[in-house]
């Protein structure tokens, strides 16, 4: 796909890479492309699976419905993700691989998912009820704001990694995933033809990274 004729940071890197390569004969390159990241990233400005570990927290601490707080689109159209570690296992694949090397790749799970059902999956790991889905908007940034004594409390509680929420929580960055106006699915044809053949099970990724959360103590 040719680039869009607009600013773009990612259309910047890409050119002090091309640049970058030119100055070294054999130095060979590879262009990663994936959707959402499920991940390990506490203190991420944009990392959407540790915004709602979060959230679900101080819903379960104070006994809060957990309510979606995101459109219809992305409660009921399917998407896909990218996890972290097959992220990782890509670049290093397209390090060593022959068909790998200066290709640009889209890089996800394989699979797709909806948030409807990833509320359901959020709300048995954590405890909570699932709320039926209304219009209402609710914004992540607003109803966390006063918050931050909340998760201190939770934190001396459950002797956890010291944190302040503003840091971990992202709520910016949670409502702009979930109230996107549109879903999307990558195309991994192009990875597995040249013979990248690695996924992952989206909903066994969520429950591995929050596991890792509390593991760390970022959450109880």
């Amino acid at each position: 796909m040719p680039r869009l004729p607009v600013p773009n940071f990612y259309y910047t890197l890409e050119d002090i890479l091309f640049e970058s390569v030119k100055k070294k004969d054999g130095l060979t390159w590879s262009i990663h492309r994936p959707n959402a990241i499920f991940g390990f990233s506490p203190w991420s400005l944009m990392n959407i699976l540790g915004g709602l570990a979060v959230y679900a927290t101080i819903c379960k601490h104070e006994n809060l419905p957990f309510r979606f707080p995101g459109n219809r689109i992305t409660w009921e159209q399917f998407g896909d993700a990218s996890d972290a570690e097959l992220i990782a296992e890509q670049e290093i694949w397209a390090c060593i691989d022959q068909n790998g090397k200066n290709q640009i790749l889209n890089v996800s799970n394989g699979d797709v998912f909806n948030y409807k059902r990833v509320w359901t999956l959020l709300a048995g790991k954590f405890g909570l009820e699932v709320i039926p889905y209304d219009e209402h908007h609710l914004s992540m940034k607003e109803l966390m704001k006063d918050k931050g004594p909340v998760w201190d409390a939770i934190i001396e509680e459950h002797n956890l990694v010291p944190t302040k929420l503003e840091d971990i929580g992202n709520w910016w960055f949670v409502d702009l995933t979930l109230n996107k106006p549109f879903s999307s699915v990558l195309s991994m044809n192009k990875s597995k033809e040249l013979g990248f053949l690695s996924f992952r099970n989206t909903e066994a990724s969520i429950l591995h990274w929050i596991d890792k959360m509390q593991r760390k103590k970022v959450i109880p």
